[in-house]
């Protein structure tokens, strides 16, 4: 999920040289034990390079396992006072990690990095100045598709959410057994994707004043919009990578699959038969000829207030974002790294086995990288906003009342919490 930090607040960053020496020195000889919560692929063989780089700090890595838990987790420990000096956090729950003060302002120390990320991506992490996080990894959207199914129906690839909807028809009239691509109810991050990539803007805040608009009239019409391809059966709305869903993959059922840099990975985990069927596309626009595409997922490295040792941390979190070894490793593991080298070294090797033999494979994921949302504000209580969107969706698709109503209950539900815990809302 996207996603992007507070604000439209971040600055263009600078150099790699702070990687080498923004920490460390002020405790001699003493060796600093750090402690790092993270979920995510190749955490443990980049600790182990960090490591063996740097003697004057030691990192114990523990996999505190990811999702929708995470965040809570780490709240529940810095209200303990025991939460890890750093931790993954993922770009939508950094508002809420910033608003419970959970996460350190660690600026200071990221002067010499400001062009090791693009502003958009910098922007996720940072709020008013203030930065708490150095970026891990990002998934702007791009569209999934299984080209070889493409070809046997003789269908093209969309290039705008109207072609979709058009080629959606003609896969249902020329097998009725398959459907273009799927709605699922509790994909809140993919909705708030196709939602900001309309020019939906769920929160804002100015002074400390928040406004949510979840229910703006972007959203209701791309809330609409999946309510009418379901209405005509034209789309399935059914959970994902259930064993329903990933039988009807394996046996071409489902030919699409609108999602981030990150999917090919997890397809090619339930279809590996499928290796080299698959490919890439940019994903449709709601005006054609408009670039812009949002993130859905990506994580980054934030230093906690319980830490005792800041800038060591702080240290450690920019070599793991920033290194050429911490990027290779990364990459190796399946992630399209958040930095501007990381993303470049990417694109210089083979596409994921699910796309094996796309020759533009990297030419159309740098591109999407490169044409983000820019200034999409994520809110402090994203969390209930996830549970209230899955709730809503899955009850309207279980009763068969339309999706915009979810869309309303979602609103109603995020704003009631915001007043009662003290917000400041516009009227």
């Amino acid at each position: 999920m996207q996603l992007r930090g507070l604000t439209r607040y971040g600055a263009l960053l600078g150099a790699l040289a702070l990687v080498a020496g923004c920490a460390g020195g002020s405790s001699g000889d003493k060796v600093i034990t750090l402690d790092y919560w993270c979920w995510s692929g190749s955490q443990a063989a980049k600790v182990a390079a960090f490591n063996d780089a740097h003697p004057h700090i030691r990192v114990r890595h523990t996999d505190a396992g990811g999702g929708v838990d995470s965040a809570t987790k780490l709240l529940t420990a810095s209200r303990a006072g025991n939460a890890p000096d750093v931790s993954c956090v993922e770009y939508p729950t950094v508002p809420s990690m910033i608003v419970s003060d959970v996460l350190a302002d660690i600026a200071e120390y990221t002067t010499g990095i400001e062009d090791a990320f693009t502003p958009e991506v910098w922007g996720m992490t940072r709020f008013e100045g203030q930065v708490y996080g150095i970026p891990q990894d990002i998934g702007p959207m791009v569209l999934l598709y299984n080209a070889r199914r493409f070809d046997e129906l003789g269908v093209e690839v969309p290039a705008t959410w109207e072609e979709f909807a058009e080629v959606a028809a003609e896969v249902r009239e020329r097998d009725p057994s398959t459907h273009l691509a799927t709605f699922a109810p509790t994909e809140f991050g993919n909705f708030a994707g196709l939602a900001q990539q309309a020019g939906a803007a769920w929160w804002t805040v100015e002074d400390r004043e928040w406004t949510v608009d979840i229910s703006d009239d972007r959203t209701l019409e791309v809330a609409a919009y999946w309510q009418d391809l379901i209405d005509r059966d034209l789309v399935k709305a059914e959970p994902l990578l259930t064993p329903e869903w990933n039988n009807r993959v394996n046996r071409g059922e489902v030919l699409t699959w609108p999602a981030a840099l990150w999917a090919p990975d997890v397809m090619h985990g339930i279809a590996a038969g499928q290796a080299g069927d698959w490919a890439i596309a940019p994903l449709p626009r709601w005006e054609d000829g408009g670039e812009a595409v949002a993130l859905q997922g990506g994580t980054a490295l934030a230093v906690t207030k319980n830490s005792d040792h800041p800038q060591a941390a702080a240290e450690f979190a920019i070599w793991m974002n920033t290194a050429e070894t911490a990027h290779e490793l990364q990459i190796a593991s399946g992630q399209f790294p958040a930095s501007v080298a990381g993303q470049a070294a990417a694109a210089q090797g083979p596409p994921p086995a699910l796309m094996a033999g796309q020759e533009d494979y990297w030419d159309i994921a740098t591109d999407a990288a490169a044409n983000t949302v820019s200034d999409v504000t994520w809110g402090p209580n994203v969390s209930t906003a996830g549970d209230a969107y899955r709730d809503a969706m899955t009850s309207a698709i279980r009763d068969g009342t339309p999706l915009t109503d979810a869309i309303r209950e979602t609103q109603r539900i995020v704003v009631e919490e915001m007043r009662r815990v003290g917000f400041r809302l516009s009227e």
